[in-house]
């Protein structure tokens, strides 16, 4: 490594996450002074254009924020108008709506762990760099992706934006007998699965801990997926109708996305897979904790490195969870539960992949949406990965700007940024005074 005064650093781009952004480091007699994680993707304007439109369409339009993980958007939406109308799904509708998101989990992990984030710990640009050398392994993530994609379709009706749900639960609700045939494919899923988290457990990690208040939905007897009680590390317990009370949304100079902090709080927090494990992985299925135990992983993780690991492990929980729900299937009697619009505000709350994923919506006696507001699990991740990257560069000053440039990258995408579903950029600009 050179000793300039003066250095840039600057990456074409940041392969393999979602979203614009660029990272400014500045280094003073060799310690890290400054970290900027600079987000400028512009506004997207959905909590601006939900304003005005029926109760019914927020769970379609919201979708189409994430092509990833739409049901995420469809959940979370759902959940907060059916707070409003005072809507309560029976068991069926429930567990079909558990089972829609256990497929998203399975297609979304999948597609982060084998085609964004397994080629950086093996030393490729990306998958198809990497399918030209283990075609095995590309096709292993791409059949986990068929299987959860099947299931999206006979219960979503398609697996990118599903138009299947609706405020109550369906618009159809599938047969028992349109479901069984796909078990098949899922106990092939839950064994790729289980081959996935012992092949990740294999890489070399980077010793790095993050000491963040964690933050993730709890559900006493399951892991949780689309519903729980918030809670975090440090003791909070909170429903989704307190979550404006207790998550504060600060905007910063040097970023168009918001960043988050839990109110009487110091610092940062994080929420998504390292989260979800460490504050309930007593209640992961006996399958996915037994592939937690051989991994090596204990009752926490707080290396983001081996957020893989824990991704690879979720999928194994949403395949068993998944098998557990067809089996027990039986069609509800309707598809849906009425919802008659009424004034008020509701509030709803699910685990997107990448973590807890926020939607409350206002709307007037004649179920027109006056207000609505998103907090999507990136935005409140955003001061956690920028104090992580703090630490982690001040761990490698003595690497060359490439290796620095790359290890950053990785980093990064150790928490699988959904910035927006735009092309994505990174400018890393390193100045060593």
């Amino acid at each position: 490594m050179t000793h300039r005064g003066d250095r840039t650093l600057a990456a074409a781009g940041l392969a393999r996450v979602e979203g614009e952004g660029a990272m400014y480091v500045r280094v003073s007699d060799g310690q890290v002074e400054e970290v900027r994680l600079e987000i400028y993707e512009p506004p997207r304007f959905f909590e601006a254009f939900l304003a005005g439109r029926s109760y019914t369409e927020p769970p379609d339009i919201t979708a189409r924020i994430c092509g990833i993980c739409p049901v995420a958007y469809q959940t979370s939406a759902c959940q907060a108008i059916e707070a409003v109308c005072g809507v309560a799904l029976p068991g069926p509708l429930a567990d079909l709506r558990r089972l829609l998101y256990c497929a998203e989990w399975i297609s979304s992990h999948a597609l982060h762990v084998y085609m964004l984030h397994a080629p950086d710990f093996l030393g490729y640009p990306g998958a198809v760099e990497l399918a030209r050398d283990h075609r095995e392994i590309v096709e292993r993530g791409l059949s986990l992706r068929r299987a959860a994609n099947a299931l999206m379709e006979v219960i979503g009706g398609r697996s990118v934006h599903p138009v299947n749900v609706r405020v109550g639960g369906y618009y159809r609700a599938p047969s028992a007998g349109q479901l069984a045939p796909l078990a098949g494919q899922l106990r092939q899923a839950l064994d790729l699965a289980v081959d996935t988290v012992r092949w990740v457990a294999g890489f070399d990690f980077p010793d790095f801990t993050c000491d963040h208040e964690m933050l993730s939905l709890q559900q006493p007897g399951s892991y949780p997926i689309e519903r729980g009680t918030l809670v975090s590390s440090e003791g909070l317990a909170f429903t989704a109708a307190s979550f404006e009370e207790h998550v504060i949304e600060e905007q910063v100079p040097h970023s168009t996305a918001l960043h988050a902090r839990l109110a009487g709080h110091e610092g940062r927090y994080l929420t998504g897979p390292l989260a979800r494990y460490t504050l309930n992985s007593q209640w992961l299925p006996p399958a996915a904790a037994a592939a937690a135990r051989e991994a090596g992983l204990g009752p926490d993780c707080r290396n983001p490195f081996q957020s893989i690991v824990v991704r690879a492990v979720e999928m194994v929980c949403a395949a068993e969870e998944a098998l557990r729900l067809i089996e027990a299937y039986q069609e509800p009697a309707s598809p849906f539960v009425p919802a008659a619009p009424r004034a008020g505000v509701g509030h709803g709350v699910s685990e997107a992949p990448r973590g807890v994923l926020y939607h409350r919506y206002e709307l007037d006696d004649a179920g027109i949406v006056r207000s609505a507001r998103i907090v999507p699990p990136t935005s409140q991740n955003q001061a956690a990965i920028q104090d992580d990257l703090r630490g982690f560069v001040q761990d490698r000053l003595g690497m060359d700007d490439e290796r620095l440039t790359r290890a950053c990258e990785q980093a990064i995408r150790n928490y699988d940024p959904c910035i927006s579903c735009a092309t994505h950029f990174l400018e890393l600009r390193v100045d060593r005074g």
